[in-house]
């Protein structure tokens, strides 16, 4: 049946009622040292019935697509709503669930046909083999994920939409040894909404190379020093510095407590937004679901707002939370259409989706030839941040060490520390158009039960002041 024969047929009286369908289908093919691991496909499909009743949204999901499978699951929803409704924190109108209407869907150019897609292992495989560049190479890695999800919506006010997204992933590792230096260099995750042209074979083998040369090339480098240094961020680093210290902070269900039991609280008090100076003035962040090619891009999330661009933080303050129609009913704070659920099982919860940093006027050349004494860091190694998102420490694969203006060695295990509003205080540069990028993370979790979702992150190179930078030695 579809959607909306199945919601005609479900018999119990509520204020509201939405089902919303997903389907998603996975595929993953890896290539370890030269030899293809076995093709790993998974296959999901259910429907979330969500009810209202009484000011209380209740959900219940079922992978029983039939008219009795989605009959019971909202009996489950209105039954669960009634043993409930003594526990509300809220009382809501079905005004936060806003009727819409439309389509999206990822822009694409070509999906290979299945009679070609072993052309897709074939890559992963020339792409683990030419890793080895090198006899110091000992290890080799290659993957290749394609995502392909369907969600629609439609509920008793009237919404009626459905997207249809093409997600790809690309990822790459060297580990080389010299002696008893032993050193990893990967390319993060290249990552992002689009069809089978993102694994272009020319450019993921390119890629390939650098990767297994830079590797090769850490062996030989010194340890990264201690001390205040002028730190550039590349984009691939940058990404998760916005992901941990602005995204997460500003997830209104956060501040409102609902998270403290699992995935931590935020530093940010209700009444800073509008005033709190988060960072300088050159720091302008935006939710924009609209990028082409970005992992989070939507036209609608998973309660039917519409999505809009909005400044989070603009030059330097605070103006936006990241929260749901509920949660800005609930805390007063503005919010951005970002309520999202990671599977037809899950009811949407506060997320990030596209949070980026809008480029400025600074060239990377200019920014290297500005600092005295600083440090260029290169993609996520490790991460650590406090339940508040307040203090955090980062660590990177690859850094190389500026003197006077120019780079003059690579640096191994470099690290860096800080506090979060001090840090992006401390932001003196940030890049043009030329080093903007689009980066992203396929697994961000949260939620009780847990929720793992995509996200979006693009940003230009950035340049930052005094920041405390040390080696994988130093504590």
């Amino acid at each position: 049946m579809n959607l909306k024969t199945l919601l005609s047929s479900v018999d119990i009286k509520v204020d509201w009622i939405g089902l919303r369908k997903v389907e998603e289908k996975t595929t993953v093919r890896r290539a370890r040292n030269g030899n293809l691991d076995p093709l790993a496909i998974s296959y999901d499909k259910g429907i979330m019935v969500e009810i209202l009743m009484d000011g209380q949204f209740s959900y219940s999901g079922t992978n029983d697509l039939s008219a009795e499978g989605v009959q019971k699951a909202a009996e489950r929803a209105l039954s669960q709503s009634k043993r409930l409704r003594d526990y509300r924190l809220f009382s809501f109108e079905s005004a936060v669930r806003p009727c819409s209407t439309g389509t999206y869907k990822t822009p694409i150019k070509y999906i290979l046909e299945s009679s070609k897609a072993h052309s897709l292992n074939e890559l992963a495989l020339h792409i683990s083999k030419s890793l080895r560049v090198d006899d110091k190479i000992i290890n080799t890695s290659a993957a290749m994920i394609s995502i392909e999800q369907e969600i629609s919506f439609i509920s008793s006010n009237g919404s009626d939409f459905t997207q249809h997204f093409h997600q790809r992933a690309f990822h790459c590792s060297a580990t080389a040894r010299e002696g008893s230096n032993i050193q990893t260099r990967t390319n993060g995750f290249s990552l992002g909404q689009g069809g089978d042209e993102f694994f272009d074979a020319d450019h993921l083998s390119r890629e390939a190379f650098r990767i297994a040369r830079e590797a090769i090339e850490l062996t030989q480098a010194e340890e990264c020093p201690a001390g205040l240094y002028d730190l550039v961020l590349m984009p691939d680093q940058l990404y998760l510095q916005i992901h941990e210290s602005i995204g997460h902070p500003l997830e209104l269900d956060r501040i409102l407590g609902d998270e403290r039991n699992y995935a931590g609280w935020s530093f940010i008090k209700p009444e800073d937004f509008g005033h709190l100076q988060y960072g300088s003035p050159l720091l302008n962040v935006t939710f924009d679901p609209f990028v082409q090619g970005e992992f989070a891009s939507y036209q609608y999330d998973d309660t039917g707002a519409t999505a809009e661009q909005h400044y989070l933080i603009k030059e330097g303050v605070l103006q936006r939370g990241l929260g749901s129609l509920e949660s800005q009913k609930r805390s007063g704070i503005p919010g951005v259409s970002s309520s999202r659920a990671s599977s037809w099982n899950r009811p949407p919860i506060d997320r990030m989706a596209n949070i980026n940093i809008e480029h400025g006027s600074s060239t990377l050349a200019e920014m290297i030839s500005s600092t005295e004494s600083g440090i260029l860091m290169k993609t996520n190694k490790s991460w650590s941040i406090d339940d508040y998102r307040n203090k955090f420490q980062f660590g990177c694969e690859y850094g190389q060490l500026i003197e006077n203006g120019k780079i003059t060695k690579t640096l191994k295990n470099p690290n860096y520390r800080g506090v979060t509003t001090p840090f992006w205080h401390g932001l003196k540069m940030v890049g043009d158009a030329s080093t903007f990028e689009i980066h992203g993370n396929l697994y961000c979790g949260k939620g009780e039960p847990n929720q793992i979702i995509r996200v979006g992150h693009a940003t230009p190179v950035c340049l930052f002041t005094g920041v405390e930078v040390f080696g994988g030695g130093a504590q």
